[in-house]
């Protein structure tokens, strides 16, 4: 009777285990917004001025709003509120990865300097020569990374800068 009560408790055990080791392990298949480690968005740059002035502008730690779980910062306290109003219209696409490398069915960082609006949406490239090569065939990668984005959400890419 005590074996029996010994193995009932460690297959309890190594179930317990087990389930604890599967949720963890599980990885979200939703690709979140590209933040810094401190969850900051486009390296603390204001999504909206690229819109409204039509240059990047470094926000303001005073004006910082957190939405999709990253924080943004604003260079004004109406460009903040127009965020909060409609952050989908303001983000930059693909969560702020490289447009191009997402085109290509991968992720890179996207450089706040390296962007531009098109057709009302804002893209970041990895740089200005990445940049460059994306406008070559601007139409067709975005229509690549548009599908390559909906793919990603349910098999996650490989990052590759």
């Amino acid at each position: 009777m005590i074996i029996t009560g010994k193995r009932i408790l460690i297959f309890t055990a190594a179930i317990a285990a087990a389930a604890i080791i599967g949720a963890c392990s599980k990885q979200s298949t939703q690709l979140g917004f590209n933040a810094s480690a401190d969850g900051l968005a486009l390296d603390g740059y204001d999504t909206v001025a690229y819109f409204v002035v039509g240059s990047a502008a470094k926000g303001d730690p005073r004006f910082k709003h957190v939405w999709n779980g990253v924080t943004w910062y604003f260079s004004s306290e109406e460009n903040m509120k127009t965020f909060q109003a409609e952050p989908e219209r303001y983000a930059p696409q693909y969560g702020g990865y490289c447009s191009y490398a997402v085109s290509e069915g991968y992720t890179a960082d996207g450089d706040p300097e390296a962007w531009k609006v098109v057709d009302g949406k804002l893209y970041l490239n990895y740089n200005m020569d990445v940049k460059a090569t994306w406008e070559k065939k601007q139409s067709e990668r975005i229509e690549n990374a548009n599908k390559n984005w909906e793919a990603f959400k349910t098999k996650p890419p490989v990052k590759k800068g």
